[in-house]
């Protein structure tokens, strides 16, 4: 993604204007159809962050609701703490998509958010953007959908912890992220992960030790390969089968 200092001020803040049509992520981002004058616009709002460490936060719950943000590289989970200190991850997010859409109904953020890996993001600052909305028509329509997106969301990790095996919940999220990443031009079929064993088995409602055991399970039936965090997708389809296509497009 290209970078832009439009005046003096940005370089004083430490923070960089983006080009958004420079972005390999634009097409996923933002709709397809967007006129350059909007396009001017909506970039005139948007803030590229510095990389960030794995480990640190992006928001905690809790904190005042001001922004989303699009995942340029590594990755984020989001995750939700209880009162004695437990967490139960919520999602996964990849590079091309947005962090924070389930607290635009909230004045604060109703999840935590923290870097998987060395992650940068793009931050969008929601007051300027719902101010912009009413003039652009598209992009108002590509929110509403990616608002919908996320309640699909929800009941496909509902319909994972409530009815399949760990096997078939393993596979499910392996042909999950192997959809999203097509759909945003990376391979189907090899990946590296950026959540540990742990942050999967925390969302798939598995212990470790369960997920570990899966893994080792589905790459003796030939299904796929695992080196690390590198993991191999050899049969993509019996991979979807497995899962009872539970994948969610």
């Amino acid at each position: 993604m290209s970078a832009v200092s439009r005046n003096p001020v940005d370089l004083l803040r430490g923070d960089k204007r983006v080009e958004c049509q420079n972005c390999a992520l634009f097409r996923i981002c933002l709709p397809k159809h967007v006129s350059a004058a909007d396009l001017s616009s909506l970039e005139a709002i948007i803030i590229k962050r510095k990389a960030t460490p794995r480990g640190q936060p992006l928001f905690k719950a809790g904190d005042k609701f001001s922004s989303i943000y699009a995942v340029r590289s590594g990755g984020i989970k989001t995750y939700r703490t209880d009162a004695e200190g437990n967490e139960q991850v919520c999602g996964f997010h990849l590079p091309g998509e947005l962090v924070g859409l389930e607290s635009i109904i909230s004045d604060t953020s109703i999840n935590s958010a923290k870097m998987l890996d060395t992650t940068s993001v793009c931050e969008i600052p929601f007051p300027e953007l719902e101010a912009l909305l009413p003039r652009m028509p598209q992009l108002q329509k590509e929110l509403t959908r990616l608002l919908s997106r996320e309640i699909v969301t929800s009941q496909w990790q509902l319909s994972l912890l409530g009815s399949k095996k760990a096997d078939a919940r393993v596979a499910a999220l392996l042909c999950n992220i192997s959809d999203r990443l097509e759909q945003r031009g990376y391979s189907a079929t090899r990946f590296s992960l950026p959540m540990s064993r742990s942050d999967i088995g925390n969302f798939l409602g598995l212990t470790i030790e369960t997920v570990s055991r899966s893994f080792t399970r589905l790459q003796r039936k030939g299904l796929l390969s695992v080196k690390g965090r590198m993991v191999t997708l050899l049969d993509l389809d019996n991979l979807r089968r497995l899962a009872g296509h539970t994948t969610l497009h």
